[in-house]
């Protein structure tokens, strides 16, 4: 198959961060449903039991990394371009600074916009104006028929009312 990526035979160091972080978010899991009240009642299942299965799947999952790992034979990942990533942090970032100051429509807008140009679509001024009408659209199902206050701005105030 002309996809798949060139073969290695050594060691994958990134293998065993990956697993690392497997186990680790594993161990996490289990520590907290160990809090957890576990009163399975008639059905013999609790609270706890969901979390542990979890936790027990990530555990496999982080030993076949490791196996995978050690034998070499994961591929090569292909090369990052930073571009669409820097895109996308700058919309989240844009969205972080102005949703309390210019409202959920504008910084939706720019988050959206923001990771559409990241994923390729251009021009900007029309994913910009995708993402403002999408956001306002949002905002009324979520702060007027659901009655989930969101952050509102000028817009919000202009278009909705106080």
């Amino acid at each position: 198959m002309s996809g798949e990526f060139p073969q290695e035979r050594r060691p994958r160091w990134a293998a065993f961060v990956i697993a690392a972080g497997l186990a680790g978010l594993a161990v996490m899991i289990l520590t907290d449903a160990a809090g957890l009240k576990q009163d399975g009642g008639y059905a013999g299942v609790g609270p706890a039991d969901v979390p542990r299965l979890i936790a027990y799947g990530l555990l496999v999952l982080a030993g076949l990394t490791v196996i995978s790992g050690l034998k070499g034979d994961l591929p090569r990942p292909p090369r990052q371009a930073p571009a669409p990533i820097l895109w996308i942090m700058g919309g989240l970032l844009g969205q972080l600074a102005l949703l309390h100051v210019a409202g959920f429509a504008i910084s939706g807008a720019i988050l959206f916009g923001m990771t559409a140009r990241g994923f390729g679509q251009k021009p900007l001024w029309r994913n910009l104006a995708v993402g403002l009408a999408l956001a306002f659209v949002i905002y009324g199902v979520f702060d007027r028929l659901l009655k989930l206050n969101l952050p509102g701005g000028p817009l919000e105030h202009l278009i909705f009312g106080g």
